[in-house]
């Protein structure tokens, strides 16, 4: 039966594919018309059917080939994307640098130990040991799956000691995963955007790849939703956030009555895999091994930023993956081992780095199609009598397109080529674009923390040991109130402006 269905689902795919080749535009100026979305369209609904970022992607770099009539889409795509410099900067940093520093943090447990040593120090309640949580979601800053996992992985032996709610904890490290990574820009999040950005359409106001992180760093203060998310749960770690009935105020109350850290009948995600140490047998954790690359990290992004440059950030990741190895070594682990620990760390992150490359590989497929001239010949008529509502709508798009695939970075490459162009048309005040750069940040990050399939959410629920839907259901009406807020926020801001 199983075999039929697949065999069935194959075959219609592939019929199809042979209509769209044949129905295809032929006579094309300037775009391919509705066609045009259809890569974008095909890989929002393949990933909300499948809840497979990676096939969503590929179905629809597919679509891209048969539309314009080039079926060898290596060579017409994947060669020109994966080829291009920006793909090769964001690979160095992602996969070499980012996933050998995981590694050997995970190796020498220096990230582990400095949270442990400030929480010996300064956690003595459960307000102190949720503000603790809240701050190493801000010290853990990279992002996604890897604040999520060295965050809850952390703080729940210390939380669980203080009578913290594996509730409360999963909502305080999901919503200081991929938030504070948009806020605080010393990660990966501006090279992954700037790929994306760094597109023809764009080029008047984003001539390279040092515009486009420049113009990130410029629309970090209008990313509304992030910064609202990140102050409520720092007012909810405090005690200070009035939960006016929601169901994070019926897991407050049973906690703190009955000292219960789960609901009845909850089925907490294991986390055993996630906690088991791998320090190799005679080496003593210090904070050196986490503070040491960090410092330098830091400052190649804040030192050029405060003199007026653009931040390093390439040449930052390479410096503090160089000082956390010959740190680990001077402080007696073996070279073998450190290797090993980099090459385990860049495994770790494979998957991320194919899904960066089908993603900027999307943005070419849009670009060649001319998907953003259609959306703008398109609506910029309706557009041109309302543009004030385009950033509250770009938010609300984002938040639904991001909620249904489980992927802010998978939102990112469908939106930004088509969203931001379409925002240039309407207003060419600065503040508008960023108003509008802001609000698809914000939005893609409110669907990737929310939504049941994301990666953040299901290893937020696995590092806090919580069930997973009691953590959605918890969760998802405290980050409604801020998204509802910052899509206020910018109606009156382009009101204003406009």
């Amino acid at each position: 039966m199983i075999k039929q269905r697949a065999t069935a689902q194959v075959f219609l795919v592939l019929l199809a594919a042979i209509a769209l080749w044949f129905l295809r535009p032929t006579d094309v100026q300037g775009h391919y018309g509705l066609w045009s979305l259809l890569p974008a369209v095909l890989t929002i609904i393949t990933c909300f059917i499948t809840r497979n970022v990676l096939l969503a992607l590929l179905f629809g770099v597919f679509a891209g080939g048969l539309v314009s009539g080039q079926l060898n889409i290596i060579k017409a795509f994947l060669i020109p994307s994966l080829g291009s410099e920006n793909y090769a900067q964001m690979l160095l940093v992602y996969l070499w640098a980012l996933g050998s520093l995981l590694g050997l943090w995970n190796r020498n447990g220096g990230a582990r130990y400095f949270a442990e040593s400030l929480a010996n120090r300064f956690v003595n309640s459960r307000t102190s040991a949720k503000v603790f949580t809240w701050l190493m979601g801000i010290v853990f800053h990279q992002g996604g799956t890897i604040s999520t996992v060295l965050t809850g992985t952390t703080v729940k032996p210390i939380s669980d000691k203080h009578g913290v709610a594996h509730e409360e904890l999963a909502y305080i490290v999901d919503s200081t995963a991929s938030p504070v990574a948009t806020i605080i820009p010393f990660n990966v999040w501006p090279v992954y955007v700037a790929g994306l950005i760094t597109i023809e359409p764009l080029s008047a106001i984003v001539a390279n790849k040092e515009a486009a992180i420049k113009m990130f760093l410029y629309a970090i203060p209008f990313n509304f939703y992030a910064w609202i998310a990140v102050s409520m749960t720092l007012l909810f770690s405090l005690g200070r956030l009035p939960l006016l009935g929601t169901p994070m105020a019926k897991v407050v109350k049973r906690v703190t009555t009955t000292g219960e850290l789960d609901a009845v009948g909850a089925k907490p995600m294991a986390a055993s895999e996630l906690t088991e140490s791998k320090l190799p047998d005679g080496y003593t954790p210090s904070v050196v091994d986490f503070l040491s690359p960090i410092l330098v990290l830091l400052g190649f992004c804040i030192v050029p930023w405060a003199a007026g440059g653009s931040p390093m950030v390439f040449e930052g990741f390479g410096a503090a993956v160089v000082v956390a190895f010959i740190s680990s070594i001077v402080r007696g682990m073996e070279i073998s081992e450190a290797f090993d620990a980099m090459i385990q760390g860049i495994k770790g992150v494979t998957i991320g780095a194919l899904v960066l490359g089908l993603a900027v590989t999307l943005a070419t497929v849009s670009s060649q199609l001319g998907t953003a001239n259609f959306v703008i010949e398109s609506t910029s008529g309706f557009l041109m009598n309302w543009p004030y509502i385009l950033p509250s709508l770009l938010l609300l798009i984002c938040m639904f397109v991001a909620f249904s695939i489980g992927s802010s970075w998978g939102t990112y490459a469908v939106m930004f080529p088509v969203a931001l162009p379409l925002a240039l048309v309407l207003s060419q005040d600065p503040t508008y674009l960023l108003l509008c750069f802001g609000a698809i940040m914000g939005g893609a990050v409110f669907g990737d923390q929310c939504s049941p399939i994301s990666d953040t959410t299901i290893l937020s629920s696995l590092a806090c040991g919580t069930d997973l839907m009691d953590h959605v259901n918890t969760q998802l009406p405290l980050a409604m109130i801020a998204a509802g807020l910052a899509s206020i926020i910018y109606l009156l801001i382009s009101l204003a402006i406009l």
